[in-house]
């Protein structure tokens, strides 16, 4: 029985659908089933009783429940502690994951003030996707991150939604559009579009979708592609243009051209979230010193998203 097991059990108890617990766990449902799987064989026992409407939890899997939340509670403050010791007597540093947006956008200003505050705390960047970074906050290899917040959130982490960042579109630098100051979804309603893959980027996937919805469009999806560097190159070759988030623009590469999109109605469909998370309930000093910076500065690093 290993401690992996018995979280994926508790989750799909507490929901008492395996769909959502996936979600909450930042897993595959098939992967989440195979845990439980692995537990019940473990145990010689089944922990769930299912049929094609419901899932409930059997009479062992009700015990069950009772003793891994004990045992999960007992292994996260044995965690905390010993986390906290450790921080305590090392040198001051400070962790940091960050989705390519924040990395590109906000952390170069974020980091450059944090740096005059607190010349003495060294930082460590990581740059990845959500979906690999919200775990190791879970596993303490990181200790704060800027993400895209999480349509059902692991109630161990805690989030501070910061800013929206504005959609544009890419074009291809010769494109007829490519000059216009701004464009509408209904000007490239016939376009071939690029859009992220949306396991790995749901946020930057469904902003397109969405968009184009609120303006009672469909859009014509030629390509997906995991990277947002990789669509901006694929937009340099002429192969169609995508809505990507205003910092893109940053990116060196040439026969791409930027133009502002003008959405049919206003609101947060046409932006991107941005949010930090860090563990619920920890204690870090150097965390909140950044945190503290952040919210210090945040009105002015969201009139650059």
């Amino acid at each position: 029985m290993e401690l992996h097991q018995l979280r994926c059990f508790v989750a799909a108890a507490e929901q008492l659908h395996f769909g959502h617990a996936a979600q909450q766990l930042q897993m595959l449902p098939s992967a989440l089933g195979r845990q439980i799987r692995l537990l019940e064989e473990d145990l010689g026992t089944r922990l769930f009783a299912r049929t094609t409407r419901a899932v409930s939890l059997t009479e062992d899997g009700t015990t069950l429940l009772r003793d891994a939340r004990a045992i999960l509670a007992k292994v996260e403050a044995v965690e905390n502690n010993l986390r906290n010791r450790s921080r305590a007597g090392a040198a001051r540093r400070l962790r940091i994951g960050a989705i390519d947006s924040a990395a590109a956008g906000l952390l170069p200003p974020l980091l450059r003030d944090f740096r005059d505050k607190h010349p003495d705390i060294a930082v460590q960047l990581l740059e990845d996707k959500t979906v690999r970074l919200l775990p190791k906050i879970l596993t303490g290899a990181l200790d704060l991150a800027f993400v895209r917040p999480p349509d059902s959130a692991d109630k161990r982490l805690e989030f501070r939604d910061l800013l929206q960042e504005t959609a544009i579109v890419a074009f291809p630098q010769r494109h007829a559009l490519a000059e216009r100051k701004s464009i509408t979804l209904a000007q490239i309603a016939d376009e071939a579009m690029l859009v992220p893959d949306r396991r790995s980027r749901p946020h930057s996937h469904d902003l397109t979708i969405k968009l184009f919805e609120q303006a009672g469009l469909t859009p014509r999806i030629v390509q997906v592609a995991d990277e947002k560097q990789t669509i901006i190159h694929l937009v340099a070759t002429k192969l169609g243009v995508a809505i990507v988030p205003r910092w893109t623009t940053r990116m060196a590469v040439s026969g791409v051209r930027f133009v502002p999109l003008r959405p049919k109605q206003g609101g947060p469909v046409g932006r991107l979230p941005l949010a930090a998370a860090w563990l619920r309930g920890s204690r870090d000093p150097a965390r909140d010193a950044m945190l503290a910076v952040l919210e210090a500065r945040l009105r002015s690093y969201a009139r650059e998203a």
